[in-house]
């Protein structure tokens, strides 16, 4: 852990998955005893999540990690209610998890433009109160970032998982000469230098993923004489099926974007794999991209068309039309 002024945040080089913040709500206005006038209400905190923030960009931005709303305006002869206090917004990354400091969770934020409120706006001051003003809540918060795996490794026992993990990654899972050592998901990340990450655990809908094929242990002696028996059995999957139980067979064989032959000893492949890594995850955000994009601009076209489409009203007035010569 490491400590700031007025927080805490893990951190793991440049990457931040946890943030412990400050949040008070707006204190209220003064009443007009007199007239009976009301005093606005405090803003309130509110926890946004936007698709383009990070922990990190928050820390950076706001390094007090303090966040105040503003406070309700008096009330006065020429307003007796008071306008309501500003509003305080905290931009935070989609999939955030918010819990007070006693580990209650006060939400989760899974979407774009997701909100939580945090911290309430102090009453005004009215009658109830004797026309004096409540303050605000005060809040302290955590934001957990729930981590989502990008890469999963997948491999028969002892094909040497665990090693590639530890090789191209900071992770350092249990690793030794027999089958099954690996008894529970192991969590590992990669640095690029632009600070996008991947992590390792399994999911069973693998084979609907993009698929990266590393051929490990390309140290030991026959290791070559192996590897173009198998690249010839990858490149005419059929003729070698009789090889195989039926059901051994899979309804649907997996398509591999890159076979790469590595060594998680000495290396040899583990930079061209990790390149190999970055753009399979590149080329899939950007496939994920334009069919948003194609699906938003559908979604225009079909309003535009029931817009235009729609009969006008029975009280519309028709302006009459003026041609200019």
């Amino acid at each position: 852990m490491v400590r700031g002024s007025c927080g805490l945040y893990r951190k793991y080089g440049n990457f931040i998955d946890n943030l412990r913040l400050f949040t008070k709500g707006g204190s209220g206005g003064m009443g007009y005893p007199r007239l009976g006038g009301e005093g606005g209400k405090g803003g309130d905190v509110w926890v946004v999540a936007h698709n383009k923030m990070t922990l990190k960009q928050l820390k950076d931005k706001y390094p007090q990690k303090r966040f105040v709303a503003g406070e309700g305006a008096n009330s006065r002869v020429s307003a007796l209610k008071g306008s309501k206090g500003k509003d305080c917004e905290i931009p935070v990354p989609v999939g955030v998890s918010v819990t007070d400091e006693n580990g209650k969770v006060i939400g989760e934020l899974n979407k774009e433009k997701d909100r939580i409120l945090v911290a309430e706006g102090g009453l005004g001051g009215k009658l109830l109160t004797n026309f004096l003003p409540l303050k605000g809540q005060k809040r302290v918060i955590h934001l957990d970032l729930k981590l989502i795996a990008d890469i999963g490794l997948v491999g028969f026992p002892n094909a040497g998982k665990s090693s590639l993990l530890s090789k191209i990654s900071h992770a350092k899972p249990a690793i030794a000469d027999y089958a099954f050592t690996t008894i529970k998901p192991e969590l590992g990340e990669i640095i690029y230098s632009d600070f996008k990450q991947e992590l390792e655990l399994y999911k069973e809908e693998l084979q609907t993923k993009p698929a990266l094929l590393a051929v490990n242990k390309m140290d030991l002696p026959d290791a070559q004489d192996k590897f173009h028996v198998l690249m010839n059995q990858l490149q005419n999957p059929k003729e070698f099926l009789h090889l195989f139980e039926k059901s051994m067979i899979p309804e649907r064989t997996v398509e591999f974007q890159q076979i790469i032959p590595i060594s998680a000893i000495t290396g040899e492949g583990i930079d061209e794999l990790k390149n190999c890594i970055r753009k399979s995850l590149d080329e899939h955000a950007n496939q994920e991209n334009d069919a948003y994009h194609k699906k938003q601009l559908l979604n225009l076209h079909i309003s535009n068309t029931v817009s235009y489409s729609e009969p006008p009203s029975k009280n519309a007035v028709s302006s009459p039309r003026m041609d200019i010569t």
